[in-house]
């Protein structure tokens, strides 16, 4: 049993395909597997034209098995892979290597050279070779198909409580903390500055209010427990109060303080609270940061 698609977000859409492939493969007593791509096949077709990465492999493959998938392959896409007609890549992929008894698939969904394969030819190949396909129409709410392209003008927009209701949970940064200026610490409030891997989705500029949690590798040195979420008051920008120019992802834990450099961490975030302001003066500054946490805990809290 498998199902196909890049997944990145691992959203309700494709919850939904994966749902139907698990139960499906548990109906034929077979393991279900979801096939992925990496890197994106845009960057192949395009390059240069990576969009913004919702979910890193890792937190798809995770994800993933949560929904009960049993097998997460990942395919390199490549140029000699992007030049297969739809018939080889059925035969070759699907048929040869992975022995398909059923393909759950998008009803968008597009494969083989210059994507010439649709869910029709799937079915004519499906007849061909001797499996099954279930073409699934995707979910939406409120006139709006739930896909990852909506989800990142969401994210890109700074709507948080949109791209949480598409996703099925909020958006996740992860990255390693890094050393920053150090002008938290100095002001009151000092700040684990994330470095996200490259094409992360970040969020539009200003002060949201999310969860913090640390991935690893080790222990820290402090209060914050590595696995359990704290919450966080989180800052995206390039700090114009400074007349910075490096653009940033900064979490200040409300509750909890480590020693945080070098960790892989993960930054949920929930609700936008303001945008990115200059200030006219520290005092102005340190005041808003305080307005900001308060802000941050009522919407965790509540």
């Amino acid at each position: 049993m498998l199902t196909i698609g890049v997944f990145d977000g691992v959203h309700r859409g494709h919850a939904q395909l994966i749902s139907r492939a698990v139960k499906s493969a548990a109906a034929r007593g077979v393991p279900a597997a979801l096939m992925t791509f990496d890197p994106h096949p845009m960057e192949v077709v395009r390059p240069g034209s990576h969009p913004a990465q919702l979910t890193t492999l890792t937190r798809r493959a995770e994800l993933a098995e949560e929904l009960g998938v049993d097998v997460f392959c990942v395919m390199p896409f490549t140029q000699d892979f992007m030049k297969l007609t739809p018939a080889r890549y059925v035969h070759d992929l699907l048929v040869e290597r992975l022995h398909v008894a059923e393909v759950v698939i998008g009803d968008n969904f597009t494969f083989g050279k210059k994507a010439a394969g649709t869910v029709a030819t799937m079915r004519e190949l499906g007849l061909r070779f001797g499996f099954e396909v279930d073409g699934v129409k995707l979910v939406g709410e409120h006139a709006v198909t739930f896909s990852s392209t909506y989800i990142r003008a969401c994210v890109d927009a700074g709507d948080m409580a949109a791209a949480a209701e598409a996703l099925g949970r909020p958006h996740r940064v992860e990255g390693v903390v890094v050393h920053g200026d150090g002008r938290g610490r100095e002001l009151g409030f000092p700040t684990a500055n994330v470095a996200p891997p490259m094409h992360a989705a970040i969020p539009a500029d200003g002060v949201y209010a999310g969860w913090f949690t640390v991935l690893g590798p080790g222990p820290t040195i402090g209060t914050v427990t590595p696995g359990d979420r704290a919450m966080a008051a989180i800052s995206v920008g390039t700090n114009p109060t400074f007349s910075g120019r490096s653009r940033t992802v900064e979490a200040y834990v409300l509750d909890g303080e480590a020693d945080l450099y070098g960790q892989h961490v993960a930054v949920d975030f929930v609700e936008h609270l303001r945008g990115m302001r200059k200030f006219d003066s520290l005092d102005a500054l340190v005041e808003a940061m305080g307005y900001d946490v308060d802000n941050a805990r009522k919407v965790l809290g509540a």
